[in-house]
């Protein structure tokens, strides 16, 4: 699928903000300490500067929490060595920085600017790992056998020093000419092995193309873009470290788990009726997982069956325990016990998570400020999301109002994504035009998986709202 663009004017997204009653700074006491704590934090001892680290991210992220380097082991197998960004040394239990990131909970992003869970003296300064310069990391080193299996995980502070900054487009095109840097030329064969390996266990991922809003001068661009290869390899390597920091604080009966219910067994049903209307092919025995890898999402149908399939991940949360396992410690996606450890910058629950795992590794006690607030941090990192999601969409919603304000009317082609599953005063579902590349609702009588043309009926900026209504 190829990414498309279409620009759309100005748009002012500062009401969104004070909807969601978004900070605009941080506290001036918040800001002191965080200054002072980047002047004065010194590195860990242990050295890992020898380490060839790269990061990929987006090409103008600058708050970095991971860094990887790869290596392929004597005798078959992989180490993976994964540098995480060591927040917890730089904040303060009980302080003014803590507080806020507390109210914070998680880093918000909005196509002017992201709302940041640490300041960025902190975030996209001395804590990010950025590269040609020493940062304290929690450093994961996961040994794997030539299947994929984890046969040792060890984890350690230490100091570290990234190679590089590379962005997914960049690792992609090398990854197909064949020339990717040394510390991941791995990435391509081994991500493909934790993928396969996900898809035995039961594991799920989607493979939908992300609507995404870029400036362009004064303007905005409607960006659809398909994930590249290497997105999906590097969320293994994320992946295999919060399974194995969930299988730490599983084996030491204390932590904070990442989970999500299983797709019930009616829900699958469904979607599989799904798939016989829309002919999307599911042998029989054959996963939910493998059936989603095998679809393409440019097609219209395939889409609308990836649509349906969304609705299988739901119920993701946080749950904390001491003590007692939880009675179902598993993500339903994942197909595993998982955790977050891998973004301390971005997310509030990971410093926390990582803390517990760096004591239970050593057989020491995990300290009481990170076990006492175990219990809090599922609320609140549920609360955050909501607000996340709701900038993510409402900006994105924003954006598809403005751009279509002045096209009242006019024809469009699109397919039909979903359609209502009960009945309604008027019946309809969700589309996805072919130009621009909006999601929308429609009214009428649609067809699901297949192509139609519609008339725009609404486009309201205020109201970050847009309706079609079919027409053939």
């Amino acid at each position: 699928m190829a990414t498309r663009r279409i620009l759309a004017p100005s748009i002012d997204f500062g009401a969104l903000r004070r909807e969601l009653e978004l900070p605009e700074q941080f506290p001036l006491a918040a800001q002191r300490e965080a200054d002072e704590s980047a002047a004065a934090t010194a590195l860990p001892a242990v050295d890992h500067t020898d380490i060839p680290f790269v990061t990929i991210d987006p090409p103008t992220s600058r708050d970095l929490d991971q860094a990887m380097c790869l290596r392929e082991r004597p005798g078959g197998g992989y180490r993976v060595h994964y540098a995480i960004a060591d927040v917890a040394a730089y904040v303060r239990p009980g302080g003014e920085l803590d507080a806020e990131t507390w109210r914070r909970g998680q880093t918000v992003y909005l196509p002017d600017g992201k709302v940041p869970l640490h300041p960025y003296s902190l975030s996209e300064d001395s804590v990010s790992l950025l590269p040609g310069v020493d940062r304290a990391a929690v450093v994961w080193t996961v040994d794997l056998d030539a299947d994929g299996s984890t046969v040792a995980t060890r984890l350690e502070r230490a100091k570290v020093r990234s190679r590089a900054k590379l962005d997914y487009a960049g690792v992609q095109a090398d990854a197909d000419a064949g020339r990717l840097a040394e510390p991941i030329a791995a990435l391509p064969t081994l991500g493909a092995l934790l993928f396969e390996r996900g898809l035995e266990r039961g594991a799920i991922s989607l493979p939908l193309p992300e609507q995404d809003i870029e400036p362009d001068g004064d303007g905005w661009r409607l960006v659809l873009r398909a994930p590249h290869a290497v997105e999906e390899y590097n969320a293994q390597i994320s992946l295999l470290t919060g399974m194995a920091a969930a299988s730490i604080m599983l084996t030491g009966g204390v932590g904070l788990l990442r989970t999500m219910p299983a797709p019930r067994s009616e829900s699958v049903g469904r979607l599989r009726g799904a798939a016989t209307a829309l002919g999307v092919e599911w042998p029989d025995g054959q996963p939910v997982g493998r059936v989603v890898a095998s679809v393409d999402p440019a097609d219209p149908r395939a889409a609308a069956f990836l649509d349906h399939a969304a609705e299988l991940m739901r119920g993701a949360g946080y749950t904390a325990f001491d003590g007692k396992a939880p009675d179902d410690p598993g993500h339903g996606a994942v197909a595993a016990p998982y955790a977050h450890v891998t973004a301390p910058l971005r997310r509030l629950a990971d410093r926390y998570a990582t803390e517990v795992c760096l004591a239970l590794y050593a057989g020491v006690e995990v300290p009481d400020w990170a076990r006492e607030a175990l219990p809090r941090l599922p609320e609140v990192m549920s609360d955050t999301d909501r607000v996340a999601s709701t900038a993510e969409r409402g900006a994105v919603d924003l954006t598809e109002a403005v751009l279509l304000a002045g096209r009242v009317g006019e024809e469009f082609g699109a397919a039909v994504l979903d359609v209502d599953d009960r009945p309604k005063k008027v019946p309809g579902g969700l589309i996805a035009l072919d130009e621009p590349p909006v999601r929308a609702r429609c009214e009428g009588d649609l067809p699901l998986g297949e192509r139609i043309r519609v008339r725009l009926v609404t486009a309201d900026p205020a109201q970050r709202r847009v309706l079609f209504a079919r027409t053939g």
